[in-house]
């Protein structure tokens, strides 16, 4: 077949975004070449979409938050990279459009994209959680506006936005992909150096700089109860962004924690765990995935926490993936004032009895049929390939 060469922008923000990003990068490239097509992939990510092969036009792993107050110091540099990527746009129209979560940016950039060039194709893929907590339909409109193709990766996110007049193809959750590249319990723990009498807990505090503030001093707070109760406990935290490293090296020093900040090694950590405690976010899930019992927390400051409630009205009936799979509780989740220190460490205890364990692990089986089918990125791939119309061989 003939070669053709087609240009894809794709943005996404914060860590996750980029891993997720990263993945799908991979997938059109696999998926590009078995059609003859020749991809140009410009960006906005981070450096797992740079290495999967994308020209990033900006880096927006470090600038995400959630919360009102939380967000105010990223508007000026958000506002920098979305004004060079239009700036980019108007110059270079791509042939298509992939956002990826990221949802006030992408909202922006989408409608940019819809405005100036009403022929290029935009596809959704992993969607903003508007089914769960959006307080208007606002956003799901201007969605459903832009919106050529939405690749859904929750049934119930499919569901949703179907109901709101988008066209949407439910591809599963692109975890499972993933999953298939991390390391057995035992093959961890051998990488890590963990012996069979050691309690390993794995503590996800912070992807974001927020949760440095709010999280972290939580979580590590309650490691330190933990600690006194399990001798044989020894915490391990991977480290998602270099620029953290800092604050968290001198947070373990200043709670006394028998802990290792790690890098290079999520996988391994995560798979080696005997329990998690950790932020709310996609990590959650692959923890699930991986089969290992998890507290889930998250705070914002007190003032966001407020207006949330008293001025937005904002209500959730869940806010970690493996609650949000199934729309049920599988994995505890402490939110704002409910994650303090003595919960934590109750809820942590409870899980650590083999009982709990069982049953929590036979949920996370149940929970993952609901996921889909292994070939979500390739199936991913090929629907926003199929929207370049190129014909894309088994």
């Amino acid at each position: 077949m003939k070669s053709q060469r087609k240009t894809l922008f794709i943005s996404t923000g914060e860590v996750s975004g980029d891993l997720q990003g990263g993945l799908l990068i991979d997938a059109l490239k696999r998926q590009a070449q078995k059609s003859g097509m020749e991809l140009e992939i410009v960006a906005l990510g981070g450096s797992r979409m740079a290495q999967a092969g994308a020209r990033l036009l900006g880096n927006t792993t470090a600038i995400g938050s959630v919360g009102i107050l939380e967000s105010l110091p990223y508007i000026w540099p958000t506002l920098e990279i979305q004004r060079r990527a239009k700036e980019y746009l108007q110059k270079n129209p791509p042939d298509l459009v992939v956002s990826i979560d990221y949802m006030g940016p992408n909202l922006a950039i989408g409608s940019y994209v819809r405005r100036h060039f009403p022929k290029v194709p935009i596809v959704y893929y992993i969607a903003p959680q508007e089914w769960v907590w959006s307080p208007s339909l606002r956003n799901t409109v201007q969605i459903a506006r832009m919106t050529d193709l939405l690749l859904a990766i929750f049934p119930e996110e499919a569901r949703y936005f179907q109901k709101h007049g988008v066209k949407v193809n439910w591809v599963g959750h692109p975890l499972l992909d993933r999953m298939q590249n991390f390391p057995s319990r035992e093959e961890a723990r051998a990488t890590l150096g963990i012996s069979a009498d050691e309690v390993a807990i794995a503590l996800l505090p912070a992807s974001r700089s927020q949760e440095i503030k709010y999280v972290l001093p939580i979580i590590f707070q309650a490691a330190q109860q933990i600690q006194q109760k399990i001798p044989e406990v020894k915490f391990w935290i991977p480290l998602s962004l270099e620029v953290y490293r800092d604050a968290i090296q001198k947070a373990i020093a200043a709670y006394g924690l028998r802990a290792t900040l790690i890098s290079e090694k999520t996988q391994e950590v995560l798979a080696a765990a005997d329990l998690a405690i950790t932020k709310s976010g996609t990590v959650n899930l692959e923890i699930a995935l991986l089969e290992v019992p998890q507290v889930v927390i998250y705070r914002v400051s007190p003032i966001t926490a407020w207006l949330a409630r008293h001025l937005l009205k904002f209500s959730i009936p869940f806010m970690s993936p493996p609650n949000l799979v199934q729309m049920k509780s599988i994995v505890p989740e402490l939110l704002q004032e409910e994650a303090s220190p003595e919960n934590i460490v109750r809820e942590a205890m409870n899980l650590l009895n083999p009982d709990i364990r069982s049953q929590t692990l036979a949920e996370y089986r149940q929970m993952r049929q609901a996921l889909g089918e292994l070939g979500v990125c390739d199936r991913a791939a090929k629907a926003i390939l199929e929207m370049l119309s190129v014909e894309v061989r088994e």
